[in-house]
């Protein structure tokens, strides 16, 4: 059987955030057995389909063949391991060689001294096979090797790509910042592009710069392959390499070109105030084959007239103050943008690339989706837009929709009343905040007990559990008045109300989900993490919303520490803290329900399960056996607990100073431990507070959606005290 049909093992490296996207391109391929890692997927299958992927991906880096991977325990071992290889059978001694060297470990802590040695094996290698040595060429060798080295283990792959597929061979010249091709080219993916140009969409950038996101649109529009340009790849001049395999696989992709502009009938436009800029977008567009194609024109942004289409994709790369100029300078840029797609844009969708979500809320718009992505090592947001009405706009028409045609209750209208006033009040704080979740009203008038949360479009309302001194029927009563006044303040919102009532229920009944239907599950953002919220199954929604500063302040404290999340419900607050550079965290609870959505919650955000684990136990009994030691910890228990799957009943009351006490156990040196709970009531242990340093924060963690209820929780930070006396 030829080696040209036998499934084999391969590597596909891409930048962090695309490798879902690239798993998928990989399987229209014909990959199989795709399995991501951190910028990376692994695949199988023939040579012909590593020949595809070099021509056709349009979001890797690089294609590797792997050839040999091995734990490095000895520093000699490297040179040994890798003089064992049978190079000879890759490549001669009359080629030149490169070898790209990855990653520092307590053996080899040095990149350089790591490929001089395993050039050194190489070397050696080939003279005694061949009696001749390759030389080095680090600029354009016939033949590059990449040796990576991770956790002690080390993998060494030939590469069979070359130079980084993202250069493309048609880019002559480039602004001053401009964004790879294959970043360019998932962009458009994440806008959902490919679909919208089958149904005759056009493709405008207002801000082009060298044209990459308009080029890289035509070419999936012409159905072009991204290497197609390329004069070389890295399998070249590979021993291996099948001539007249590769050749089929080329001449196919130059007929599918050849098809794909004849039919190209699409509107694609490109636009920019640097008329030199566009210089070398023009030469780009030319090396490309598509000036036939592309239109360009010399126009800054608060230029732009009505679209020249109905419906289309507007998609562009702003600056955002990592590159260009200041934060206030940018600001009318994105301003200007806002207006030009409110006015002029109605019925496209657009996208906005920035690294600095600050500024992309100075389009007055809000965003439909976000996709976390990253500009080389700057953590960037795609953001979608497809309604074009700006937020303020939106606010303002619903809160000045007319009278209803049938009359409010006056307890209603007093409520509906409230509510417009409460959201007037929150839009500045709104503008500013890295939120779409927010409690809108929290019983703010005592005789309609509920709490009103906006999730994104959603609406979710839950009743207060009523005194014993209310009648049952007066509290359905006023709770039916309350959904009078939702439904009317909400009468302009896409998205579906989530009613909560808590009734007057004994034994298990209090603990049974709210909707026996199909789950409704979103995906909220807040700040750069994204959670999965359930408004329609249980009270809560898996995002404690009162406890956001919180998240913020143990992301901070955990930068670089080892985080211990108690109780940790959906783990939100160790997400939030990994996002933001904790070496590891451990989440515990004794729900596999929450365990399950704390996953999801992890996969969500892209996070590893390698340094962030998750634990199914009963936090009391394990608290007395870990002898594991954590810089933070983070304290979260509920206000009473007798699960049956507990040992003991929990009253946070009564239980909490040794609650504390075994977790201050588990704290290191100098660490800190943040206590929180909802008991109103709460007092803290006398003990407990002569045993430590202990500081009520509780005003620093409320919000301003949260002023309101300042009891709605309390906080407490908790250290060793450096002295006794």
């Amino acid at each position: 059987m030829s080696s040209d049909s036998v499934d084999q093992a391969w590597l596909a490296t891409c930048p962090k955030g695309l490798e879902q996207l690239l798993a998928q391109e990989l399987q229209a391929l014909g990959a199989e057995s795709t399995k991501e890692t951190v910028a990376a997927v692994h695949f199988e299958g023939t040579r012909e389909l590593a020949y595809r992927a070099c021509l056709w991906s349009r979001l890797a880096n690089r294609i590797l063949m792997p050839l040999h991977q091995f734990m490095l325990n000895e520093e000699d071992q490297l040179y040994q391991e890798c003089l064992d290889i049978p190079w000879e059978e890759h490549f001669s001694a009359e080629q030149t060689i490169a070898i790209d060297f990855i990653g520092t470990s307590r053996l080899v802590d040095n990149t350089m001294y790591g490929s001089q040695r395993v050039k050194d094996a190489i070397v050696d290698r080939i003279r005694r096979e061949e009696g001749e040595r390759p030389n080095v060429d680090t600029k354009n060798p016939d033949i590059r090797i990449q040796v990576r080295q991770h956790k002690g283990q080390v993998a060494v792959s030939l590469d069979i790509s070359g130079e980084s597929l993202h250069r493309r061979g048609y880019r002559s010249g480039q602004g001053s910042a401009p964004i790879k091709e294959n970043l360019a080219a998932a962009l458009l993916l994440r806008a959902g592009w490919p679909e919208m140009m089958k149904n005759g969409a056009a493709l405008l950038d207002p801000m082009c710069g060298s044209a990459t996101l308009i080029i890289e649109g035509a070419m999936m529009a012409a159905d072009i392959a991204p290497g197609i340009l390329r004069e070389r790849y890295g399998f070249s001049d590979w021993k291996q390499h099948d001539q007249e395999l590769w050749q089929t696989v080329f001449d196919e992709a130059l007929q599918r070109k050849a098809d794909g502009l004849e039919a190209l009938e699409l509107d694609f436009r490109g636009y920019d105030a640097n008329p030199r800029v566009l210089e070398f977008a023009t030469l780009n567009i030319e090396k490309a084959g598509l000036d036939e194609h592309i239109r360009l024109a010399h126009k800054p942004i608060d230029q732009f007239g009505k679209a020249t289409a109905d419906y289309g994709l507007l998609i562009t790369n702003p600056p955002y103050g990592e590159r260009l100029g200041d934060f206030d300078g940018l600001i009318p840029i994105y301003q200007k943008l806002g207006s030009v797609l409110q006015k002029n844009f109605q019925g496209w969708k657009a996208g906005v690339f920035t690294g600095n979500i600050e500024l992309g809320r100075e389009t007055d718009l809000t965003p439909t989706k976000q996709y976390k992505l990253f500009n080389g090592t700057i953590p960037c947001k795609l953001l979608m837009f497809e309604d074009l009405t700006s937020r303020s706009a939106k606010i303002e028409q619903r809160l000045n929709t007319p009278a209803p045609a049938q009359v409010l209750t006056e307890g209603a209208t007093m409520v509906l009343n409230r509510l417009i006033k409460n959201q007037r009040k929150l839009n500045k704080w709104l503008n500013k905040t890295d939120t779409s979740c927010y409690r809108l009203y929290d019983a703010d008038i005592p005789e309609y007990s509920v709490a009103i949360d906006i999730y994104e479009d959603s609406v979710h309302v839950q009743e207060y559990a009523p005194p014993g001194t209310i009648d049952d029927r007066v509290a359905r009563e006023r709770f039916a008045e309350v959904k009078q006044a939702v439904k009317e303040f909400a009468s302009e919102v896409d998205g579906q109300i989530h009613y909560k009532e808590r009734r007057r229920q004994k034994g298990d009944n209090q603990y049974q989900r709210f909707n026996e239907g199909p789950s409704q599950t979103m995906v909220v953002y807040e700040g750069e993490a994204q959670f999965e919220a359930n408004l329609s199954d249980y009270l809560d929604t898996g995002l404690f919303l009162d406890h956001r500063p919180v998240r913020r302040m143990v992301a901070e404290l955990a930068k670089g520490k080892r985080l211990l999340n108690l109780f940790c419900y959906t783990a939100a607050v160790s997400v939030q803290a990994a996002l933001g550079g904790a070496k590891s965290t451990l989440s515990i609870d004794m729900s596999n329900t929450y365990l399950d959505w704390a996953q999801r919650n992890f996969d969500l955000n892209k996070l590893s399960a390698k340094n962030h684990h998750l634990l199914r136990a009963d936090c009391l009994k394990w608290l007395e056996m870990d002898g594991e030691q954590y810089d933070v910890i983070f304290l979260d228990p509920p206000t009473f607990s007798n699960s049956k799957k507990m040992d003991s009943v929990l009253d946070v009351q009564r239980d909490h100073g040794d609650l504390i006490r075994n977790s201050m156990a588990k704290l290191a040196p100098d660490g800190v431990l943040i206590f929180s709970n909802n008991f109103r009531k709460f007092k803290m242990d006398e003990l407990t507070l002569r045993q430590f340093d202990c500081e009520n924060i509780t005003p620093q963690t409320l919000d301003m959606d949260f002023e309101r209820n300042p009891r709605i929780h309390n906080v407490w930070k908790i250290t060793r005290r450096s002295s006794f006396g």
